[in-house]
């Protein structure tokens, strides 16, 4: 049996999480080693290891839509990431989508 991931182990409370939204199907937390002013994590509860292995368009369309609501919660403008794989930057293997945001003056400003 394989180990739970990191983010199992946060829905189920195991470990300590700032949480910003819940429901049924996702969650989603403040990243703990932000790349942004805004840095949050929306996680499906259900497990698959990288988003491409995703293939209900429903569910797909749920992890987005519910990515743009977080972040519309957080920011007026953002930016929606996914890292696909270690090859991709992918470093905890269960699909989530990154939300970053709060750049006075773009991504690419010292603010």
């Amino acid at each position: 049996m394989t180990p739970p991931t990191l983010f199992e182990r946060i829905i189920a409370r195991e470990i300590p999480s700032e949480v910003v939204y819940e429901d049924d199907a996702y969650i989603a937390i403040r990243d703990i080693a932000p790349k942004a002013p805004i840095h949050l994590l929306v996680i499906p509860k259900k497990v698959s290891a990288r988003v491409d292995e995703i293939t209900d368009a429903r569910e797909m369309g749920e992890l987005w839509l519910t990515a743009v609501k977080v972040a519309r919660q957080h920011a007026r403008d953002y930016r929606l990431l996914v890292n696909c794989g270690q090859g991709g930057g992918q470093v905890v293997f269960h699909t989530h989508i990154h939300v970053l945001a709060g750049w006075e003056n773009g991504p690419d400003s010292d603010t």
